[in-house]
């Protein structure tokens, strides 16, 4: 692997890995995240589109590629939801667990990943091994009954939010695009979601579109647009390749997780420090394991 590919596979790492800590620390309601978030993406959508001179899709790809915008958009506003019930810190590990059982199910069965019996085996050792990790993550030293229920409801927030993530990553390969050709659409369903919840929200909360704060946003969903464009040329074959592609990206989580502790103050005590981050290796040796069987 040469310097450019690996830190063009890094680039994940700094985009996903400080997105959910900067949107935190501009603050607002997840409506405001949402908003300026998926406007950033747009905006830096629309720059490289223009810049590469890309083909738009059209038919059912563009209409693919839009879902696929949709997918994601609907899943971060309930990741936001559940940043306000538990923290970006624990939030963050369950989430990427979450994506990881996702994208590893749908390979194995729709498009045949890990076909023979020994590679189904220690696949799902491998998923075994993330769910212990994300456990781990959320694990606290002190026993609170009151807390472990709003866990519990931050949890079952984002098992529902993957099925908002897993169409945003099969829409695309069902539609057989190229994933860079499928940003500016993907951005498109993003901004679209976006606006008609801010405009729902309206009807009984302060309009988001008048708040600055939402505005602010924009920078955020600039580091997720960067994190979503390396991590596309970072998958391609003359590159990294999709897997180790796939395996740097998921570093992000153990950024995400910690800058949420050192930034945001979402204090954890020295042991419940440690056994976060076992469970953070855990997670990403699984997800190394699930790549490359």
């Amino acid at each position: 692997m040469n310097v450019v590919a690996l830190l063009i596979g890094l680039g994940p790492l700094l985009g996903w890995g400080l997105y959910p800590t900067i949107a935190s620390k501009i603050g607002g309601r997840p409506v405001n995240q949402i908003l300026g978030s998926t406007l950033g993406t747009l905006i830096f959508a629309l720059v490289l589109f223009m810049m590469k001179g890309l083909p738009f899709p059209t038919g059912n790809s563009l209409i693919l590629a839009i879902l696929s915008g949709v997918g994601w958009a609907v899943a971060q506003i309930i990741t936001f939801q559940s940043f306000k019930l538990v923290g970006s810190s624990r939030a963050m590990p369950v989430t990427t667990a979450f994506q990881l059982l996702g994208a590893s199910l749908w390979g194995m069965i729709h498009l045949g990943d890990w076909p023979t019996v020994t590679e189904k085996v220690i696949g799902i050792l491998a998923l075994v091994l993330i769910i212990i990790g994300a456990k781990l993550t959320v694990w606290s030293e002190q026993k609170d009954v009151e807390d472990a229920k709003i866990m519990r409801k931050a949890v079952i927030y984002l098992a529902i939010g993957e099925i908002g993530y897993w169409a945003y990553s099969a829409a695309p390969q069902e539609a057989k695009l190229n994933g860079i050709e499928a940003f500016l659409p993907q951005a498109i369903g993003m901004l679209l979601v976006a606006v008609i919840y801010a405009m729902f929200l309206s009807f009984r909360e302060k309009s988001a579109f008048t708040e600055s704060v939402s505005y602010k946003h924009i920078i955020s969903g600039f580091f997720f647009a960067f994190a979503a464009l390396t991590y596309l040329i970072s998958a391609q074959p003359n590159m990294n390749g999709l897997a180790t592609g796939f395996i740097l990206s998921q570093t992000s989580v153990v950024l995400a997780t910690l800058t949420g502790i050192w930034f945001l103050g979402q204090k954890k005590s020295k042991k419940e420090m440690v056994v976060t981050i076992v469970g953070l290796v855990l997670i990403i040796l699984a997800a190394t394991v699930t790549v490359i069987i």
